[in-house]
């Protein structure tokens, strides 16, 4: 914690819009908190509430049929001192319970809702901003081959804020080849179609990222991120088969979120139409570069 016996952030945050607040003393704002829990029913809930929280936050969509994978998943980054959120988009939550970590993690209800329905509202940049690194991640990847101790090492020490683990050839679904596990590589930016926007894409199974660089993550989803991002190849993972069923929810929020990203890119182009003074960030970052690689 930054300050002690306070579980939030200080009101120097440049984001804290105090204007907004002038009936408020400034020094009783605070602007950041977490997602830690703490018993409001204990006497020294006070001492608890200094005690360090928990460095990193693993995020998950589930459903109660994946409960086994997720039991795995979890349990593995409980070990390395992660905070747990779930978001339960079949509503089932009782069936939880009965793990010896259920009580422990956060469970956040709502039906057939997405990844990016419940990060988007759930995961707001100032609640998630004092985690070092945040891992989004779909309740159906296999960690057999994957270590998030490692893991971390390896972004630590090649600078990464945006990164995800590679996947298996093998898998049963690869959106994109760039997210295919180089074998003799520790990571890699390579794009091997640089059609589209294949270098950074919201399709990604495993998108872990530092807790400062979630706020970018956040509002531009459908940039281009082209330093400091990377797919690492030493720690990956399984994209695993998925029994079908006559109704398949899966497919369903699958179908939703193309649907929804159409949606989103048409209100792109009308907004971008509509701005006659917004001016593209990237192309002027492409157009330096160009500029500097042909001087």
């Amino acid at each position: 914690m930054e300050t002690k016996f306070h579980p939030f952030g200080t009101v120097k945050d440049h984001r804290l819009h105090y204007g907004k607040f002038k009936g408020l003393p400034r020094g009783i704002m605070q602007a950041r908190s977490d997602l830690e829990l703490r018993p409001l029913w204990s006497s020294n809930s006070q001492a608890k509430a200094s005690v360090t929280t928990n460095k990193n936050l693993l995020a998950m969509p589930v459903g109660i049929k994946q409960k086994d994978n997720v039991d795995d998943v979890v349990q593995m980054f409980i070990a390395a001192n992660f905070s747990i959120i779930l978001f339960h988009y079949d509503g089932n939550v009782e069936g939880w319970w009965d793990l010896g970590w259920g009580e422990k993690a956060i469970h956040i209800v709502a039906h057939n809702q997405t990844k990016w329905w419940f990060a988007k509202r759930f995961l707001h940049p100032d609640i998630v901003s004092i985690y070092d690194y945040i891992f989004l991640w779909d309740e159906d990847l296999g960690v057999e081959h994957f270590d998030p101790i490692r893991y971390l090492e390896i972004v630590r020490s090649e600078g990464l804020e945006i990164s995800q683990p590679a996947l298996d050839p093998n898998s049963t679904e690869i959106h994109h080849r760039i997210t295919i596990r180089a074998r003799k590589k520790r990571f890699h930016r390579r794009v091997y179609d640089l059609r589209g926007k294949t270098k950074c894409s919201n399709a990604s199974e495993g998108p872990p990222c530092t807790g400062s660089a979630w706020n970018c993550a956040l509002h531009l989803i459908q940039g281009d991120r082209s330093k400091k991002v990377a797919v690492v190849d030493s720690e990956y993972i399984v994209h695993k088969e998925t029994q079908a069923s006559s109704f398949d929810l899966r497919t369903e929020i699958r179908r939703q979120s193309i649907w929804e990203l159409k949606v989103f890119k048409e209100r792109w182009n009308q907004a971008v139409e509509e701005d006659k003074n917004w001016v593209d960030p990237f192309l002027s970052i492409k157009g330096a570069a160009d500029y500097n690689k042909n001087d």
